[in-house]
C-alpha cells in the first residue's frame, strides 16, 4: 500500500470516497469510526456518500479561491 496514489479531493463526491476508502482500509465499520471521532453515524455516511454540507462546501471554495487542492494519501504515523 505504499505506493497508493493520494486520492485528490475536488467535490465532495471525491471526498466521500477517500474517507470510505480509508475507514474500510483500516476496517472499521461507519458507526466504529463516527464513535471515535465523536461525529453522528449519519453525517459520516453523508460524507461518505458524497452529499455536499455547508462544511465542505466552505473548504472547497476556499481551496478553489487560493488555487490550491487537497489531497489525501495514507500517514505512517
Amino acid at each position: 500500500m505504499a505506493d497508493e496514489q493520494p486520492f485528490r479531493i475536488y467535490s465532495p463526491e471525491s471526498l466521500g470516497l477517500a474517507i470510505k476508502h480509508y475507514r474500510q482500509a483500516v476496517g472499521l465499520t461507519q458507526a466504529e469510526l463516527a464513535r471515535r471521532t465523536g461525529l453522528n453515524r449519519t453525517y459520516l455516511s453523508d460524507l461518505e456518500r458524497g452529499r455536499e454540507t455547508e462544511q465542505t462546501r466552505r473548504l472547497l471554495r476556499l481551496f478553489h479561491e487560493l488555487g490550491v487542492r487537497m489531497t489525501l494519501q495514507k500517514a505512517n504515523w
